[in-house]
């Protein structure tokens, strides 16, 4: 039995301020049902409100509470952790992490990284490795190795945490998908095997969702890539043009 649906955004829904063909009305039938949808995302460059207006604008009919995000959970392990951060953040993250950065007069016991172009120069990036030489605690919101732009796929935030840890010689804690923890905080009270998740990643969606125990639905738009199907050791328990095809594949499913 289904019971819950996880929906990525960038590449599942939209891509920038265009929406994917047929998604706004999809997503307007899965909602119309009994279903419990969540919003997952793994963007760290967009607060929860800088989303919430994002779908809304593109027709998306969603509730800000609806949107779980790699951010909130960052948030909440900085928050009970009680840690002083070094924030690597895009500005419109920022919001989201309101009165928890590190004062300035106080050294940082942990360095938190997003997807933050304007951050990831020599001298800010050499800040953060002596943070972390210094005893600070590395944390990637998520380890994304690309995503999807208007003008193609460009660089994540991945490859950073990896250069820090490599430099430093520490371990990251990464928050976002694919980490267990992450899936199961959306679902809340339901179980894995009553869920399924819809995206484009076939790493970080599909084959974390599934190593979780919730269904793979992996979409042919956004940064997916020819043959990434095959990159996973399961095979997806879906591979569908776009999120159209995956919505009616979950209503002909429920009918049943």
């Amino acid at each position: 039995m289904i019971r819950a649906v996880l929906i990525d955004l960038s590449g599942t829904l939209h891509i920038e301020n265009q929406a994917i063909p047929g998604a706004v009305e999809a997503l307007k039938k899965l909602l119309q049902t009994s279903l419990t949808i969540k919003f997952v995302t793994n963007t760290t460059k967009e607060s929860q409100n800088f989303l919430y207006n994002r779908l809304t604008a593109l027709g998306f009919p969603v509730q800000k509470e609806q949107i779980f995000s790699s951010l909130a959970a960052a948030r909440a392990l900085i928050v009970n952790k009680k840690l002083k951060p070094m924030l690597l953040l895009s500005p419109e993250a920022l919001e989201d992490f309101e009165g928890l950065a590190c004062p300035k007069n106080e050294n940082p016991n942990a360095v938190v990284i997003g997807l933050a172009p304007n951050e990831f120069h020599y001298e800010r990036l050499n800040d953060a490795f002596k943070c972390l030489l210094n005893g600070a605690e590395l944390i990637g919101i998520h380890a994304g190795k690309y995503y999807k732009r208007k003008d193609g796929l460009a660089l994540g935030p991945g490859c950073f945490v990896k250069g820090l840890e490599y430099s430093a010689q520490c371990t990251a804690t990464i928050v976002g998908k694919p980490q267990n923890m992450f899936f199961y905080s959306a679902l809340d009270n339901i179980r894995p095997e009553e869920a399924i998740m819809i995206g484009d990643d076939v790493t970080d969606d599909v084959e974390g969702a599934m190593k979780a125990g919730i269904k793979g639905y992996l979409v042919q738009t956004g940064k997916y890539q020819p043959g990434d199907e095959h990159k996973i050791c399961t095979t997806p328990d879906a591979v569908v043009p776009s999120f159209v095809e995956a919505v009616e594949k979950i209503l002909l499913e429920i009918k049943q």
